[in-house]
């Protein structure tokens, strides 16, 4: 049987690996299939159309095929759109693509997500500060709840209780959310975690949690970072130690 062909499928490049001295294996985030493995032959020679369009955070639409764990790029096309973001914004790209390496499987198609990531690139080449910390609060939030991560934020994980509007609860990796100290920073109070909650069910969930994270995004940080932490398996994410090491410079 002849190997499946898919044509001008929306895609990012998450990462990418030296294959041989002229190709590259590629880790893309597709819209319709997921996370999937790729390699572009011939992508590292300088007269290769592959070579100025299979950068990370630029839209892409590709054509694949193959039948194999990786399978082989046949085509590539830039959609346009935005340059490449520096500084900052160029590392929260590389933080959004080492969560998806770490928490999605390969061929698990999630649509949602994807729009979702779309959404975040287009904060990243054009926003900085809030607007950007904002979207990254969004995005984490979003892509817990679409691998079923997060747990349900109107009531307290343990036990089901209701949330009381003013009281402080905190979200803990292996507790989920239950109620603290009220002189803990990292919590939020009752109301704000249900209005986060609801965010997240709208019919525009990305703007919706964009609008609810910008209010309360310093307490949000540290829980949702200790959680992602956590589920990845490791203490500090790679792009977050490189973000300290080179402020520490």
């Amino acid at each position: 049987m002849a190997a499946k062909r898919i044509s001008d499928e929306p895609a990012f490049v998450l990462h990418r690996y030296d294959w041989s001295e002229s190709s590259l294996i590629l880790e893309v985030f597709t819209r319709h299939h997921g996370r999937i493995a790729l390699v572009a032959k011939g992508a590292k020679r300088p007269s290769s159309s592959f070579r100025p369009i299979l950068l990370p955070l630029q839209p892409l639409h590709l054509s694949f095929g193959g039948d194999a764990e990786i399978r082989t790029l046949k085509a590539a096309e830039w959609q346009g759109g935005h340059v490449m973001p520096t500084g900052d914004a160029l590392m929260s790209g590389y933080y959004l693509n080492e969560l998806i390496l770490l928490l999605l499987a390969r061929d698990d198609p999630h649509p949602a997500l994807f729009d979702v990531y779309a959404n975040v690139v287009q904060v990243i080449a054009s926003e900085h500060g809030e607007a950007l910390q904002s979207a990254l609060r969004a995005f984490e939030l979003l892509l817990l709840r679409e691998i079923g991560l997060l747990p349900m934020l109107d009531a307290q994980t343990m036990t089901l209780a209701s949330l009381e509007p003013h009281t402080p609860y905190s979200l803990v990796p292996e507790g989920g959310l239950r109620q603290t100290n009220a002189n803990d920073r990292a919590s939020l109070r009752g109301e704000q975690w249900l209005k986060l909650q609801q965010s997240l069910h709208e019919r525009a969930p990305f703007t919706a949690t964009l609008r609810a994270c910008s209010e309360v995004m310093l307490e949000l940080k540290p829980q949702l970072r200790a959680l992602l932490n956590y589920h990845c398996g490791v203490g500090t994410l790679r792009t977050r130690q490189m973000m300290i090491d080179l402020q520490s410079l």
